[in-house]
């Protein structure tokens, strides 16, 4: 495989092909060809799709989170992302801080086996290694009493004189380890946030249940046909967000020895893939039947005559 052939096939999986992403069925085949995809590109690139260049067909001169409310392409990929977490084709995490991280449905119970609590209706005690701080703690539950709220229905519950700052490091604090998250948004009232427990009980359940090396091993094989072929570095680092890269490493090298991934050359660089499924083997053609043999009917041959030996010679006479 060359660079343009992974280029190509990248921007065709990825829809940068000039084929955009502008209806809700097409948003759901793209999250699910994809497994997962950051909202806006971030200015330390990571490789990874994003939902807006999905959305625009291209790759070039996309907005960043930064940017984003002076691009008008932004506020329509926004309003085509909340539809999709309506339907609950996709989940949204906050893995990377700028920018939003949709995980497609089919993938979501493995990100949750590998990120989530396991215990996701109760909070764990105070002093314990999963500590949240008190604020958070008050925001979890008084949505999990009250349902799904904004920021401002927070702030009113809770009373006093909360900061925005405040309300905003406590739900993110919350929604990184998938206590809550945002079901909802519209431009008079903001995000809406209910806890994720109740909002997907089936995928958070299957996550429960899950160890977390099938979660890692499922999420690095989806995240490599994501991205077609990546090196082992690449793959480290974009799960370095999630796990420790030792664990990454661990499973990567699981997965090649068991055959699920194996190497590839692209260009002067080696990279890992997903192994492709072997070609089915052709049976071999069989050959026609003989025609059967119609005897026929065969002059006679002559007899047999048997060889006459030569004569019987006398002894030599020699000359005196």
């Amino acid at each position: 495989m060359t660079d343009q052939e992974l280029h190509q096939r990248r921007a065709e999986k990825w829809r940068l092909d000039g084929r955009a992403v502008r209806t809700l069925d097409d948003a759901r085949e793209f999250i699910e060809s994809t497994g997962f995809c950051l909202l806006y590109p971030l200015r330390t690139p990571v490789l990874v799709p994003t939902f807006i260049g999905a959305y625009v067909g291209k790759e070039e001169r996309l907005p960043t989170a930064q940017h984003a409310f002076a691009d008008p392409r932004a506020r329509e990929t926004t309003d085509l992302m909340v539809r999709l977490l309506r339907s609950q084709a996709a989940f949204e995490a906050n893995l990377f801080g700028d920018t939003p991280f949709l995980v497609a449905a089919s993938i979501f119970p493995f990100f949750y086996g590998l990120v989530g609590d396991r215990n996701p209706k109760q909070m764990p005690k105070p002093g314990t290694r999963s500590e949240y701080s008190p604020l958070a703690r008050e925001i979890f539950e008084k949505v999990r009493e009250k349902g799904a709220l904004t920021k401002k229905r927070l702030a009113e519950e809770l009373g006093g004189s909360l900061s925005d700052a405040a309300l905003d490091r406590s739900l993110n604090e919350l929604w990184s380890r998938l206590r809550i998250t945002r079901v909802d948004h519209t431009p008079e009232g903001g995000a809406s946030w209910d806890v994720l427990f109740r909002w997907a009980p089936e995928a958070v359940r299957d996550g429960v249940n899950m160890g977390v090396g099938e979660a890692l091993s499922a999420l690095v094989s989806k995240y490599l046909d994501c991205v077609v072929a990546a090196e082992p570095a690449e793959v480290e680092e974009f799960f370095s967000h999630l796990v420790a890269r030792s664990k990454v490493k661990e499973a990567v090298n699981a997965l090649l020895q068991a055959r699920e991934l194996s190497f590839v050359h692209v260009g002067k660089r080696t990279m890992v893939q997903v192994t492709p499924p072997k070609a089915p083997r052709v049976a071999p053609v069989p050959r026609p039947p003989r025609p059967p043999q119609v005897a026929t009917k065969e002059s006679p041959r002559p007899p047999h005559r048997p060889r006459r030996s030569p004569p019987a010679r006398g002894p030599r006479r020699f000359r005196s």
